[in-house]
């Protein structure tokens, strides 16, 4: 893989160029965006590949449910259905993709849950219900300029900043670095717990903010109980375990639990993997699987993995949290 990304290196100034030119057309309103008179907060990333969208879009949920009326809108990235779809007691996995199925399954009392490829047609469509949302969070739509959020969210993770990148197909960037000047807020994602001052003001000099532009750092915080539909389990207790993921990065999940002394085998799927009916024999052979969230709500369907089939959520420290909810806030309330 490393090869082939130093053999596609000629490719870099072209991908570069096109993506460039893209965003400039935008700045300088030749393509035209979108922007809206209520609050549309944009959460995305630089890079291909996870930087932890998906907490932090469950972390301005939670800040902000009670208090206002929400509503998320996602591509739908793996799902079978075509066009706009709102969550409902019927969707799955297959209808909503798994990580705005995620949302539905935790959140559906307080918000809504759409997906469209189109953001401009889900914000019109969500716009559109009986009772519509307030606030709209847009999950990974940084580089989907037809709309304008009025806030955005841009997260890099630790291990992999975005300013240290190139461009795809050598990097990981899906745009030259320069789109970060579009976000109001930079998060460093994935820290290790006992990060030094002196490497947080090396990443803030190397991301050089703008005056307008805050940066914070933030962990991963996992749970001690691995979970199912009707039940939980210590995870410390948990001798012996098959752990499944389809995630774009399994490795701080897997240098947790080795952290821990937990025997387990790892079974690695690329990300959003549609699991076969192949997959799922192979998995009924396991006494117990441990798998991420969003992995949880495509297994589960299957019956014969019921009974084994558990969890481990994840949850989102941010160091100054205070102040980031405050910035949120205030943008909510303006």
């Amino acid at each position: 893989m490393k090869l082939l990304r130093y053999i596609t290196f000629p490719i870099v100034p072209i991908y570069y160029l096109v993506t460039w030119l893209r965003n400039k057309l935008y700045d300088y309103g030749i393509k035209k965006s979108r922007a809206y008179d209520f609050p549309v907060i944009c959460v995305g990333n630089l890079s291909a590949g996870g930087t932890g969208k998906t907490p932090m879009v469950e972390y301005l949920i939670k800040l902000l449910k009670e208090d206002y009326k929400l509503a998320t809108l996602s591509r739908g990235y793996g799902r079978k259905s075509v066009g706009f779809q709102l969550g409902s007691r019927t969707s799955s996995a297959e209808t909503l993709g798994d990580e705005p199925f995620q949302f539905y399954n935790k959140f559906s009392r307080y918000i809504d849950v759409a997906v469209d490829g189109d953001r401009q047609n889900g914000i019109e469509e969500l716009t559109n219900l009986s009772n519509a949302p307030e606030v709209i969070i847009l999950d990974d739509a940084f580089q989907h300029r037809k709309v304008r959020a009025g806030f955005n969210i841009l997260l890099t993770t630790y291990s992999n900043l975005y300013f240290k990148d190139w461009v795809l197909p050598t990097g990981n960037l899906r745009e030259p670095r320069q789109g970060a000047q579009r976000a109001q807020i930079i998060i460093v994602t994935k820290c290790p717990e006992n990060l030094r001052e002196t490497e947080r003001l090396s990443i803030i000099k190397g991301i050089n903010p703008e005056n307008y532009q805050q940066v914070f750092f933030s962990s991963i915080s996992y749970a001690n109980s691995v979970f199912s539909e009707n039940n939980s389990k210590p995870l410390n207790e948990q001798l012996k375990f098959t752990l499944v993921t389809g995630i774009a990065n399994a490795k701080p999940l897997v240098g947790y639990l080795k952290a821990k002394g937990l025997d387990f085998k790892h079974l690695e799927y690329k990300d959003h993997y549609h699991f076969t009916e192949s997959d799922v024999r192979e998995l009924e052979s396991n006494d117990l699987i441990i798998t991420t969230e969003k992995d949880y709500m495509r297994l589960k369907t299957y019956k014969n993995l019921k009974n084994k089939l558990y969890f481990l959520p994840i949850e989102i420290t941010i160091d100054n949290a205070k102040a980031f909810d405050e910035s949120i806030k205030e943008f909510v309330a303006i």
